[in-house]
């Protein structure tokens, strides 16, 4: 919930004229609703693309507050970003709930950035893997194998949102290889290889080149530091590691 239209606008246009020709990897921002028309205008003549922070898995109805898919397509938006942690924990969203998101957004033909992560309760009393595990087969629960790769998985740690405190490298790349060792389970190795799966939080330029090296992580889903510049910078040493 940052950045009004008017410095979206501004920011966009930073965006666009930094990383806006960038077509070796994907560069994707998703601003606030109110935001997303302008932010969609500027972007539109751009490799850039575009998603939204949350839908609402109708088509239309009395669903006062909410956003569905439809609207979203009309502006050119192509992302969704699903089940992020706040969303769990200060929502109360549901896995079920997520898993009805994540489909109806594969069925009107967005990509779903689908999230998951422990709580530092549950990393601390070992159940990290059992939680990604339930988020996992729940959340993608009835995704058939034709789809399963037009989603993104993003696993974030709750307890590196916003906090300052950053999982290192190798416990990154644990919690992302045993979500890469699951999806295998379910849709077949060869999946497992080609899906990608982003790591989220309190990732910024002077931690991102130590994550993005390593073997289960493909990108970032980046959190404060795509409100500044230095969302350019991590876009530049992302590309190193093509």
């Amino acid at each position: 919930m940052n950045k009004t239209p008017t410095e979206a606008k501004l920011f966009a246009g930073l965006l666009a004229a930094e990383v806006g020709r960038e077509r070796a990897l994907d560069v994707v921002v998703c601003p606030p609703y109110i935001d997303l028309p302008v932010v969609t205008d500027v972007l539109k003549d751009t490799e850039i693309g575009v998603g939204a922070q949350n839908i609402y898995p109708k088509e239309s109805g009395a669903f006062t507050g909410e956003i569905s898919v439809l609207m979203l397509k009309d502006l050119g938006v192509n992302y969704v970003i699903v089940g992020h942690s706040e969303r769990r924990h200060i929502f109360g969203e549901t896995d079920e709930l997520i898993n009805e998101k994540v489909r109806f957004v594969l069925e009107n033909a967005l990509t779903p950035i689908f999230c998951i992560g422990e709580t530092l309760e549950e990393r601390e009393s070992g159940r990290t893997f059992e939680v990604l595990e339930s988020q996992v087969v729940k959340g993608l629960k009835g995704v058939e194998l034709e789809d399963i790769l037009k989603v993104i998985v993003a696993y974030e740690p709750v307890w590196a949102i916003g906090t300052g405190k950053v999982a290192t490298p190798e416990q990154a790349d644990e919690a992302m290889g045993f979500v890469r060792q699951l999806i295998g389970k379910l849709y077949g190795w060869q999946i497992a290889e080609q899906i990608r799966i982003l790591y989220g939080g309190s990732i910024k330029p002077e931690n991102f080149d130590s994550l993005i090296k390593m073997e289960n992580i493909d990108g970032g889903l980046v959190g404060g530091a795509s409100l500044k510049e230095s969302f350019i910078d991590l876009v530049r040493i992302a590309k190193k590691y093509l």
